[in-house]
């Protein structure tokens, strides 16, 4: 099944942060292009960031999730 990003994040925290909250709510994320990042003071520098995905049945439910104010606040 084709991976869509729901999110990009430059750092690996945050990147994992978003993996979480977003498999804490049932979705099956996985995070891609952390291993290439170049990091620097907990940034990461790689091309195009580092990407969060879920599959492609979830991820109009996903970004729904991740741009709800009430996501936020969790």
């Amino acid at each position: 099944m084709p991976l869509v990003t729901v999110s990009i994040a430059f750092n690996p925290a945050d990147a994992q942060l978003t993996r979480s909250r977003l498999e804490a709510a049932g979705f099956h994320a996985i995070v891609t292009n952390e291993l290439s990042a170049l990091s620097l003071e907990g940034y990461a520098l790689a091309t195009g960031g580092i990407c969060v995905q879920v599959p492609e049945s979830e991820a109009a439910d996903a970004k729904e999730f991740l741009t709800s104010p009430a996501a936020s606040t969790e």
